[in-house]
């Protein structure tokens, strides 16, 4: 079985710059990653300073490439199971049945984006299907905006948006009724309100161009501000005995996350997270951040187990 100090589980900016962080402490370290990053639909990542546009397949390659030169690890596959040896390690079993063996986890699987449901969306996802004004709104300034009201925090998401553009549309398709304070709010700047269901989306020479309704108008529109749910990827967390809870915003559950401390740690000794799958809603540059101190941290309590090894083997060859 080969043996790590640590083992990854997710290779994105989280897990990478983690295992960057421990290889150049002279870790061995092995990032397990799927495949399944979040943001591939994205054109480009943004508000990463010094690589702002920077394509997320580029920014991952580089990423391999840096921890490759510190001699970490890097294996394409999928983590089925997790689970702590009597000795205090961690056995990892990946698809197809091989086992490695960490003395520490780091877990940075991220989030899975649900979507509502409606004809269309998942296509257009991350390109002018959007939720976040920092990761998109640029992109989409001064053009026609349409915010699809599913929860509480539509009027929020709308009033970010019109910071971006004069043209934004409500349409409070299956939202909760707006307080009078909200309407006036969204008045006032100038939203325009639209009521109804909405049942579609139109989609022109591969460009978003309305927004269909029950009756069967269609509010021309070239962007669509939505909230999906943001679900963690927490299945191998959850068999170590660390499950996601859910997450509120707004008096509403948006989400699910796994509880960490601010250093990543869990309650389970040993098991570090970072990224999306502990924030839902930190962006690139923020689970970047998070994995290189989880991995600081990890090493630090390596070194401390480390140290402890050492004076009891000093003081057993001395008695």
């Amino acid at each position: 079985m080969s043996r790590y100090d640590v083992v990854v589980i997710g290779g994105g900016a989280a897990g990478l710059s983690g295992a960057v962080a421990l290889a150049r402490s002279r870790r061995t370290v092995l990032v397990v990653d799927a495949g399944q990053p979040r943001n591939a639909p994205a054109s480009g990542v943004h508000n990463y300073l010094g690589r702002e546009g920077a394509r997320p397949a580029d920014l991952l390659a580089d990423g391999r490439a840096e921890l490759a030169g510190y001699g970490g690890e890097v294996l394409d596959g999928v983590v089925t199971a997790a689970r702590r040896a009597d000795d205090g390690t961690f056995r990892v079993v990946l698809d197809g049945g091989r086992e490695v063996s960490a003395r520490r986890l780091l877990v940075t699987t991220g989030l899975v984006d649900e979507l509502p449901e409606l004809p269309g969306l998942a296509q257009r996802w991350g390109r002018d299907v959007l939720h976040c004004p920092y990761c998109h709104g640029w992109e989409v300034r001064d053009q026609a905006i349409g915010v699809l009201a599913t929860g509480p925090n539509a009027v929020h998401q709308a009033l970010l948006f019109r910071q971006l553009s004069e043209d934004v549309v409500f349409f409070r398709h299956t939202g909760p009724g707006l307080a009078p304070e909200q309407a006036e709010q969204l008045t006032a700047l100038g939203v325009r309100l639209v009521d109804g269901e909405v049942t579609g989306i139109e989609v022109t020479g591969d460009r978003l161009t309305g927004v269909r309704l029950g009756t069967g108008e269609v509010v021309p529109r070239s962007a669509l501000v939505v909230a999906p749910r943001f679900t963690a990827r927490a299945g191998v967390l959850a068999s170590l005995g660390v499950p996601a809870v859910d997450q509120e915003m707004g008096g509403s559950v948006v989400g699910s996350a796994v509880p960490a401390d601010p250093t990543g740690a869990t309650s389970v000794p040993g098991v570090w997270v970072a990224g999306n799958v502990a924030d839902l809603s930190a962006q690139v540059v923020v689970s970047a951040a998070a994995g290189m101190r989880a991995g600081a941290m990890i090493n630090a309590d390596l070194v401390s187990e480390d140290a402890r090894a050492a004076v009891a083997a000093h003081r057993s060859a001395a008695a």
